[in-house]
């Protein structure tokens, strides 16, 4: 029997759950397909032993406080979500390796901020409160564009142009017009990895709208782990008569004679909507299309890099932070200054517990490393033992440099480790390569041009995308923001007939 929605949903992570929850509250019947028994996709979590790990998530930005909520708050606060968030006083330490090195914690309120870059890097005081200026206004110029499906270039020029003076240029270019000397331009390039790009070729807009996520309100995790929000959100979808489907891959998109999307199959069930929104990359889409993709959709989605993945590293340990040594949440460890350089060397360390004292049963904690890599670096030959072997001398090589950098034993502490690799993430997620961070964002392809070009992006008639692989780039507020912003294209199309 085929059953009929308003709209359907491809997918529960974290920008089809906004997606879901904001179609059905505003009274469209809805229906979200989720293949895995869980909502959020990343945004979960998972137990070893006595242990449960948080799978990805490092820190939302652009969250704020109740008093001064920024977009994520206003999205979840929007639809009834309400987290314990969880506030980290600083945004990351830095340790850079070698002759030209450095260590670096950067405060994450602005004062503090200033204060450290200039300490850390003499005579860029006036640089940085300079860009943070600037930070603040291309924030207004972002809402602007966001308000509205088309705007006039002509409008923004006018009103906001240090907009579309930056618009179109990379990290590197801004930070040398405002003569932002370089060890300070090197330790404000931390954050490319958390948008997978460097800095001589990452969009501008995109690195400063993040880091203005971070300093104007501080890092924010969530009480009881990503998860807590995956199923906030599912919650709010059901309690408002939503139907959620677990455990329900889509196998293929239906269309009509003249090219729309007007529903999918999944469990051999044939589901009919007026309008269908994917949190599934395009690429799956297009392979579960049979051949009604127009050309063009076709060479775009082949013309796309795939963005970043990761290796990660989760511990359990029988001891407590404290007794480790381990005083930082969020430690970015490379061994070039230069980002362009950095990717073979760099780790992220993470240790939740010195923001939430709790979250591992008394006298323990956990450390969760993150290594960025590309689906493409992995060596494709390996045979089963081999990528065991492959993941344990990983994992060896980046907890053995960390116990030397940092004067710590790690080794003998650990009680449980799993360790994942882009091969993880492809087999969870489906995405190619197991890329993490949807398309690489740089270049033509960046979040400006993107979002300048949203129109002329997806021409199948009722189909639309969210997610890491939408407009925004990847990253968990991105995925929220793209949820939110295509669900209301959707309620604004369904209203108006189209």
């Amino acid at each position: 029997m085929i059953k009929e929605y308003d709209v359907i949903v491809v997918g529960a992570g974290n920008g089809g759950l906004v997606a879901a929850a904001t179609t059905q509250k505003e009274g469209y019947k809805t229906l979200l397909l989720e293949k895995h028994n869980l909502p959020g996709g990343c945004a979960t979590s998972f137990v070893r032993g006595r242990f449960e790990f948080e799978p990805s998530l490092h820190e939302l930005s652009n969250v704020g406080t109740e008093k001064n909520p920024m977009e994520v708050y206003k999205i979840l606060a929007g639809l009834g979500v309400n987290i314990d968030w969880q506030y980290e006083e600083s945004i990351f330490r830095a340790i850079c390796k070698g002759e030209n090195g450095y260590d670096v914690t950067l405060p994450s309120n602005r004062k503090g901020f200033v204060d450290a870059m200039e300490k850390a890097a003499p005579g860029s005081r006036e640089s940085i409160e300079n860009m943070l200026d600037l930070m603040d206004g291309l924030s207004a110029a972002m809402d602007e564009v966001n308000a509205h499906d088309k705007i006039n270039p002509v409008t923004l020029l006018r009103k906001f142009p240090d907009f579309v003076r930056c618009a179109g240029h990379s990290v590197d270019d801004v930070l040398n017009a405002l003569n932002m000397p370089e060890k300070a331009q090197q330790i404000i390039g931390t954050y490319w990895s958390y948008l997978g790009v460097p800095t001589d070729e990452l969009n501008a807009m995109h690195f400063l709208s993040m880091l203005d996520g971070y300093v104007s309100a501080k890092p924010a995790m969530p009480l009881k782990r990503a998860h807590q929000i995956s199923v906030s959100l599912a919650n709010v979808f059901t309690d408002n008569g939503g139907t959620l489907l677990y455990n329900t891959p889509v196998t293929k998109f239906l269309y009509d004679a003249g090219g729309a999307c007007y529903g999918v199959v999944a469990g051999g069930v044939e589901y009919h909507a007026k309008k269908i929104i994917s949190n599934i990359i395009p690429n799956a889409v297009y392979n579960m299309s049979k051949g009604n993709v127009p050309a063009f959709e076709n060479k775009l989605a082949n013309a796309r890099s795939f963005g970043i993945s990761v290796c990660t590293i989760y511990l359990g340990l029988d001891c407590t932070a404290e007794e480790l040594g381990v005083k930082d949440y969020t430690v970015f460890v490379y061994d070039d200054p230069n980002t362009r350089k950095q990717k073979d060397g760099l780790y992220i360390v993470n240790c939740l517990n010195t923001v939430i004292p709790d979250c591992t049963p008394k006298g323990t904690s956990t450390l969760f490393f993150t290594m960025p890599i590309f689906g493409e670096d992995l060596p494709i030959d390996l045979t089963p033992d081999q990528y065991k072997k492959f993941k344990n001398e990983l994992a060896a090589k980046y907890i053995q440099d960390y116990e030397r950098l940092m004067g710590i034993s790690i080794m003998p502490h650990i009680e449980e480790i799993s360790v994942a690799t882009p091969v993880t993430f492809a087999r969870y997620l489906g995405t190619p390569d197991g890329t993490i961070y949807g398309y690489y964002c740089a270049d033509w392809d960046n979040v400006i041009m993107r979002t300048m070009n949203s129109d002329k992006e997806h021409t199948i008639e009722n189909l639309y995308f969210c997610g890491g692989h939408a407009e925004r780039g990847d990253g968990f507020s991105s995925a929220y923001m793209s949820g939110d912003t295509t669900a209301r294209k959707v309620i604004k199309d369904l209203k108006e007939g189209k």
